[in-house]
């Protein structure tokens, strides 16, 4: 081989920083250059208002996908400001929707991760044709375009505002995504997944592309976690015992709460679903094993306790426990600790040991209280009945 092919030098590696790298690499922020990319920017997006609306900053979020291909989220809190945002001098707007990550981490427990990715709303920005942001703050409304993520012009006063509230509408950039769209099922699901997991929370989702008829869903669950597992109640057979057990808890041994829901139905089947800090953990974690070590200990005690056990008995195990459970365990933590990249899997082992004593007391007490219920439930179990 010649030294020109082999010669190698500082000359040969490109350097590709901020939007001009989101641009180029597009999949390596987003996941994707398909749906699952379009979906990632509008999460990316509603991750400030939805933290606005449960910060109590915000009344309402809505999404709209915009009958000519775009996508518009709006919210009713106090408006991004405008003014110049740290030593750089740039305006605070520009500098949320150009530089990655600002004004997003860290992160608490009560703020919830929309998105395992977390770039920010930068990478909407970099990856749309056009993007135009509105915001009504203290009786201005100011407005200011993007063109692939580069600022048009600086944001201008456009009149007066009625009210306050912050609405950005994008169009995802064709050169890169094609003809892809969103998926208004997938978009659902997850917001609705938020809401459960968030009390207060208030989301709507508004479809105008055209179609026959204009599709819009408003989520909002007083019940937390109790109405996840209601709403799922369709899939799972006839409830075996009335009542929905809930409860939630802080233990500040793993800086967090445990918020459950459970129910067993006439079901052969064990459906668990973890979540920490609002992100399902979808194959499984510490959460979810900690939740299954605490019904093993509460069903174990109560049927000692009641001599549905002799003392020859082995203990139950959870494969037998767990036929027609349904669950769902969520925790918030100050300093979640995921055990892969794309935070599918919760580590941690005092989150396994502090949902496990949270799960066996709370349950144990059900138990007790509820006699007639429990009575149902340990037939299920042991009888198979």
């Amino acid at each position: 081989m010649s030294d020109e092919v082999n010669e190698y030098s500082a000359g040969h590696i490109e350097i590709l920083e901020g939007l001009e790298a989101m641009r180029r690499r597009p999949g390596m922020y987003v996941g994707s250059t398909g749906e699952r990319g379009l979906h990632q920017m509008v999460f990316e997006l509603a991750d400030r208002p939805v933290n606005e609306a449960l910060a109590g900053r915000a009344q309402s979020v809505e999404i709209t996908l915009m009958s000519d291909g775009g996508v518009r989220v709006a919210d009713d809190g106090p408006g991004i400001p405008v003014g110049a945002a740290g030593d750089g001098g740039e305006p605070a707007l520009e500098a949320l929707l150009t530089l990655t990550c600002i004004g997003v981490r860290p992160r608490a427990r009560h703020i919830p991760v929309l998105s395992p990715i977390g770039v920010g709303p930068c990478v909407v920005n970099a990856l749309s044709s056009r993007l135009t942001a509105e915001v009504r703050r203290e009786g201005v409304r100011w407005v200011q375009t993007y063109a692939r993520g580069a600022a048009v012009v600086p944001p201008t006063a456009a009149g007066t505002a009625t009210g306050s509230g912050t609405t950005i509408t994008f169009r995802p950039d064709a050169e890169i995504f094609g003809t892809a769209e969103c998926s208004f099922a997938v978009l659902a699901e997850r917001f609705r997944e938020l809401a459960f997991l968030n009390r207060g929370l208030d989301v709507a989702l508004t479809d105008e592309r055209p179609r026959a008829d204009v599709r819009s869903v408003r989520f909002r669950f007083p019940g937390g976690t109790r109405d996840f597992v209601t709403l799922l109640d369709a899939r799972s057979g006839a409830p075996v015992h009335a009542d929905v057990i809930g409860f939630e808890q802080e233990d500040p041994r793993m800086a967090g709460t445990v918020e459950v829901a459970l129910r067993w139905y006439d079901s052969p089947q064990e459906r668990i679903r973890g979540f920490a800090n609002s992100l399902s953990t979808r194959d499984g974690g510490t959460q979810t094993a900690g939740f299954r070590d605490g019904v093993t200990d509460a069903i174990n005690a109560y049927a000692r306790r009641r001599q549905l056990l002799t003392a020859t008995d082995p203990d139950l195990g959870i494969d037998r426990i767990g036929e027609g459970l349904m669950a769902i365990v969520s925790v918030k933590l100050d300093r979640p600790e995921f055990l892969d990249a794309t935070r599918d899997v919760l580590g941690g082992t005092e989150v396994r040991d502090c949902v496990r004593e949270v799960v066996r007391d709370h349950l144990g007490r059900w138990l007790e209280s509820c006699p007639e219920q429990a009575t149902a439930v340990l037939d299920r179990i042991i009888r198979n009945v």
